[in-house]
């Protein structure tokens, strides 16, 4: 008997709405376009928190990135025109390198690279990039992949081999129609045997500042063994500009620490920085935990979802306003049907139903109809903008969730306006 009265109370609630189409499409917009609203915005701050989380990610979770880093007085001499002609050393050695690896607990491995900028040449094609010296187990420590060819081996380290290893953004400007293995390249004054291809991961264009990821990702890169980086550029880099120059010893820019476990880095990396201060009289290097890196994101991505979510929500609030003051104009309306009702018999909880259920009908079509929109809108943000969006379980459910509420709440006080008026009253309204 109560799901017979009910189901002819959602009936009578239906009717109504639809004998105002389009008053009840107009008050159903603002549910409409809050919950896409929701979607939407939580679905663009998931990808830029996915996209930023990649990113640490691919450095490794289980090392600690140590970089050279200019001191501070050094730097502020060099941009007052005080550093013409003089040489400065700075940075990590390989007597740090080795010390990393037998001093600290749980150590796997310890990979140091040197990085200098030259051009590289084939036939008429040159290329700005980065020269990366550096040893074998450089693809297992920082994820990099082979695409074709090999990479560096021991005994190119051992022997000082003139060979390479290109990335695959430099194989296309540099190649655009042929395959790059078994060609030379031309690095400053030798050439270098193309003898593998390789998708760079990691390697971020600018090295960090204080552990922040700034810049874009670069692809210009050639690695050749550390030794014969060593050989060919020797330990003293020169950089000459306007009638003047800059040398720089840096035996090392970069060293990767990679550790046993996640634990293990947790543990390490206060250990490191009390290593190297120990040895370095200086502030020229920078310590930076991807693991740290990472929680932060997640940490941020939280916080960015709440305000993202709270300002969209706004919309749901606005919406719901707008069928509290609709409901009310109708109940005003229709008096003289509520006194009818109530004369036929009708007791104060059928009235406050029948409203309360076109107050929820209008939020739930609402919840629904949004809910498609939020499907397809950031899917158009992606095409036009290349944006990456991802679209959540819990942020379709919150939504339409949040617009159920909206209809329930918002729609109470018009149904018991409605189921408060007296039937007598009701019946003289004209």
């Amino acid at each position: 008997m109560l799901t017979f009265q009910f189901i002819s109370t959602v009936r009578l609630g239906i009717k109504s709405l639809m004998l105002h189409k389009l008053r009840s499409a107009l008050t159903m917009l603002g549910i409409i376009f809050g919950v896409c609203s929701v979607i939407a915005m939580l679905a663009i701050g998931e990808g830029a928190s996915y996209e930023a989380q990649e990113s640490i990610k691919k450095l490794g979770s289980n090392n600690i990135i140590v970089r050279s880093l200019k001191p501070p007085e050094q730097a502020q001499q060099q941009s007052s025109g005080g550093g013409r002609g003089m040489q400065l050393k700075y940075g990590l050695t390989y007597a740090d390198a080795g010390r990393l690896l037998s001093t600290i607990p749980g150590v796997l491995r310890v990979l140091p690279k040197r990085i200098i900028r030259e051009n590289v040449r084939f036939a008429r094609n040159e290329v700005p990039c980065q020269v990366v010296g550096t040893l074998p187990f450089y693809p297992e420590v920082t994820g990099a992949s082979m695409v074709s060819g090999r990479f560096l081996a021991y005994f190119d380290e051992q022997r000082e081999e003139n060979v390479c290893v290109i990335t695959t953004g430099l194989a296309r400007r540099l190649f655009p129609s042929q395959n790059p293995l078994q060609h030379t390249v031309k690095i400053d004054a030798f050439y270098y045997r193309v003898i593998g291809i390789l998708e760079e991961r990691s390697l971020p264009e600018q090295r960090t500042q204080a552990g922040k990821m700034e810049g874009q990702p670069l692809d210009n890169n050639v690695y050749i063994p550390l030794a014969t980086s060593r050989t060919r550029f020797g330990e003293v880099l020169i950089r000459r500009s306007a009638g003047s120059f800059e040398a720089e010893e840096v035996q090392l820019h970069e060293i990767t620490v990679q550790m046993r476990d996640m634990a293990a880095v947790e543990t390490a990396d206060s250990q490191v920085r009390t290593l190297l201060k120990h040895f370095h009289d200086q502030n020229d290097f920078e310590v930076v935990v991807p693991l740290e890196l990472l929680r932060q994101a997640e940490q941020l991505k939280r916080r960015f979802n709440i305000v993202l979510g709270s300002i969209a929500a706004i919309s749901l609030l606005v919406g719901g306003i707008g069928i509290m003051n609709i409901m009310l104009a109708t109940v005003t309306e229709r008096t003289r049907e509520i006194g009818v009702r109530r004369a036929l018999g009708a007791k104060r909880r059928d009235i406050t139903m029948q409203f309360l259920v076109e107050t929820v009908v209008l939020s739930i079509g609402g919840g629904l109809m949004g809910v498609l929109i939020g499907f397809v809108a950031p899917s158009l943000v992606t095409h036009f903008t290349h944006m990456k969006t991802i679209i959540t379980l819990w942020s379709v459910a919150v939504a339409f969730g949040i617009s159920g509420a909206v209809g329930i709440v918002f729609g109470l006080y018009p149904a018991s306006a409605a189921a408060k008026l007296d039937p007598i009253e009701a019946l003289r309204h004209e």
